[in-house]
């Protein structure tokens, strides 16, 4: 076996530090994307034997503590939530998290040392995104219980560094100690085995399961996803926050604002409020900021989360019986 853990019997299932550690069946997490991971997703991942998370990103305190007793309803599974450390009200939603014993947090797009301590004191796991070795050591540091490597090709925000995860993996991997989480680019159950190859312990997938039947996103939004061909995604704002986005309109104004030398201000004038939940929620395809990653070129279908789950556990589990026989 070329990557660390096991299959169990039935191979049903795996054994690693991954799976041990949030109490999961399959290694496999679905990402927690704003306007796209509400507590239908993530229930329905749970339950599938991966790790939901509730996106908490696009949510106000009071919206995200509705989701997280529903998604309780939903499943006996475990789930967690993402939360950007960047948004306004982090102490608020902190606050909901705490009161409503979620299991998992992942962070994201802050310093992990802000609340890393506070969560562990409560008994939370803690998981930070990271998109360099650098920040993965900080994270370490920080005493996060895993850390996420998420390479150039995700969709959504992405690091300055433009650091592709076949790269990302194996200097993160050699770099720290705790265990790694893969992101950027894998939708299946190949590209998983890739991943765990490089050394890492489990994937995070986010536009997979954008494609989902229970993803929030706009219906429109879906279908924009598995039409989209390579190349349509593009990374920019990068004067901003760099984020990858499907080319439209509002994508054009961008460019031309970027070729003109346009400053700060000024992207942000024609970012403006509520651009990403004007095209992935209510399905502005023109005028609406699509938030997605490279690999939407392979994905052409909608599907059930718990089928998505299971093909990918499927040809994970062939891939590896098949690929390493000479």
């Amino acid at each position: 076996m070329l990557f660390e853990g096991k299959f169990t019997e039935d191979l049903n299932g795996f054994d690693n530090r991954i799976t041990q550690l949030f109490g999961i069946r399959y290694p496999i997490i679905q990402a927690g994307m704003i306007w796209a991971s509400g507590w239908k997703l993530a229930s329905a991942v749970s339950n599938a034997g991966g790790l939901g998370l509730i996106g908490a990103g696009s949510m106000y305190p009071d919206t995200l503590r509705e989701h997280i007793q529903k998604c309780k309803r939903a499943t006996d599974k475990p789930f967690g939530v993402n939360l950007p450390l960047l948004y306004p009200e982090i102490d608020k939603h902190i606050a909901v998290i705490l009161e409503e014993k979620v299991p998992i947090v992942f962070t994201s797009a802050g310093n992990p040392k802000l609340w890393t301590a506070k969560l562990k004191e409560n008994g939370i796991k803690v998981v930070h995104v990271v998109s360099s070795a650098k920040f993965a050591l900080k994270c370490q540091d920080a005493g996060v219980d895993a850390v996420v490597a998420e390479g150039f090709e995700a969709g959504g925000h992405n690091g300055r560094e433009e650091t592709t995860t076949l790269c990302l993996i194996p200097a993160v991997r050699e770099a720290i100690t705790i265990p790694l989480i893969a992101a950027g680019g894998i939708a299946t159950g190949r590209g998983m085995l890739a991943m765990m190859v490089l050394g890492a312990e489990g994937v995070q997938m986010g536009s997979r399961f954008v494609c989902s039947d229970e993803a929030s996103s706009h219906q429109a939004f879906k279908e924009s996803v598995i039409s989209a061909n390579e190349g349509d995604t593009v990374l920019a704002l990068k004067r901003l926050t760099p984020v990858r986005l499907i080319k439209n309109n509002f994508y054009k104004q961008v460019q031309e604002a970027e070729e003109k030398c346009a400053n700060t201000e000024e992207l942000q004038s024609i970012l403006g409020r509520g651009r990403a939940k004007k095209g992935m929620f209510e399905g502005d395809m023109s005028e609406g900021e699509l938030e997605i990653g490279q690999v939407s070129s392979i994905l052409k279908e909608i599907k059930p989360a718990a089928r998505i789950v299971e093909e990918i556990w499927k040809e994970f589990t062939e891939t590896t019986q098949h690929s390493f026989r000479f």
